[in-house]
Parts: structure tokens; C-alpha cells; sequence
């Protein structure tokens, strides 16, 4: 295997990915945009070592029927949505059940926006270099939901930052980003999780405590 860690779990993660990105510590007009929920441990380590804020962005894989786990694509805030339109053949998912899984998948993201956001505007992301954070990246989709959906944004830098990932994604994922950071690239690469030891599911209450510790030592308020 090449370039291979397995991390503790996600707040060890964080902390050796922020060391990836040292040259942003400090820089002016930088934020952390998280994907929940995964990427938010990660991101809050990331936004603390940087002294840059931490905030969200919304995406939701849309998972093979039986197979939720496999992405044949991932919508975003915004109205964003990426197919895999190669994968969706192959799989045989009707067109149907695509509007049907993107659907149920759009009901979650607004649920999610509404807890995680809490009725706040996403921050204003015109002229920022913005960090987009995950806890890993398997084939990408979501990642690049979100790229799409900051991009509407209109920052002036849009950096994808991951503690570990499949080498061909993270290459995929450098025509559409401004730059990727992909801590560890291990060979092969079968799943983000095979590559912590705690892997376990990050919970609603997990990433508002952390998204409001954030915004206390920012000197923010959350509702």
C-alpha cells in the first residue's frame, strides 16, 4: 500500500489534515465549510488549527436502491444535483427510481439545513477561499455536489481537503476544484472507513455541539 494511515477516528483526522494545510493558518478571508455529518469533526479540527471560522454545507449521496452505500450520485444546497449517468446504467436504476431516491434525499438535506443552520443564511462566500472538508473521498459525488454548489458562491478559491481517499478521485476531483489536499492516498482503496480505527456514525447533536463550540470560540452566535 502506498501513503497508507489509518487514523484514530475523525478529531485525529482533523488534526493531521490541518497540518496539510498550515500555509491558510492565519490568512485572511479563509472558512471551513464541512460536509455533514462525517466531515464536521474533521472540519472543527481543521477551522481551529487555521484560526478560521467553521461552518456547513449541505449534500446528500443519492445511493443505489438496496446498495444506499454506493453513490450514483449526491445533491447539494443550492439546487445542485450530480449524476453518474455510467454508473446509473450499470446499475440498471430506472429513471423513476432516480427521482424518487432524489426526492427522499432532498427531504433530508432540509432537514439538516434547518437543524444545522437553524435559519441562518450560509455565510457570505464572495471572494473567500473556502476549504471544503469530508472524512474521506470514495468515488466523489458528494464532494463534487458541494464544489458545484460553492461555486455559485462565487469564491475566489475553492480547496478540497480530505484526510485520505482513493487516488483516482482525488485526481478526478482536481478539474473541478482550484486544489485538492488529499492527506493519505492508500493503495488500494476499497471504503473511507477501512482507514480509521473509530469509524463510528457522527450524530445530529455531534455536529451541532461542534458547529456551536466553533462559533463560541469564534466569538459567534448560534441560535
Amino acid at each position: 500500500m502506498t501513503n497508507a494511515r489509518v487514523f484514530r477516528d475523525r478529531a485525529d483526522a482533523g488534526i493531521v489534515l490541518a497540518d496539510a494545510l498550515r500555509r491558510f493558518a492565519g490568512a485572511p478571508g479563509v472558512i471551513v465549510l464541512a460536509l455533514p455529518r462525517g466531515g464536521v469533526p474533521v472540519g472543527y479540527e481543521v477551522a481551529r488549527a487555521l484560526g478560521a471560522p467553521l461552518d456547513v454545507f449541505l449534500v446528500r449521496k443519492i445511493g443505489a436502491p438496496g446498495y444506499e452505500e454506493l453513490a450514483f450520485g449526491a445533491i447539494a444546497s443550492g439546487g445542485v444535483r450530480v449524476l453518474d449517468r455510467a454508473l446509473i446504467d450499470h446499475l440498471q436504476v430506472s429513471d423513476a427510481d432516480v427521482e424518487r431516491i432524489t426526492a427522499r434525499e432532498q427531504r433530508e438535506l432540509a432537514r439538516r439545513e434547518a437543524a444545522y443552520r437553524g435559519g441562518r443564511p450560509l455565510p457570505d462566500l464572495a471572494g473567500q477561499t473556502v476549504i471544503l472538508v469530508d472524512d474521506g473521498l470514495a468515488t466523489g459525488s458528494s464532494m463534487r455536489a458541494a464544489i458545484r454548489g460553492v461555486r455559485q458562491h462565487h469564491p475566489t478559491r475553492v480547496v478540497v481537503a480530505v484526510p485520505t481517499g482513493a487516488r483516482s478521485t482525488c485526481d478526478a476531483l482536481r478539474l473541478e476544484a482550484d486544489e485538492v489536499v488529499c492527506a493519505s492516498v492508500p493503495e488500494p482503496f476499497h471504503a473511507v472507513g477501512q482507514w480509521y480505527e473509530d469509524f463510528s456514525q457522527t450524530t445530529d447533536a455531534d455536529v451541532e455541539a461542534l458547529l456551536r463550540a466553533a462559533a463560541a470560540r469564534d466569538g459567534r452566535c448560534r441560535p
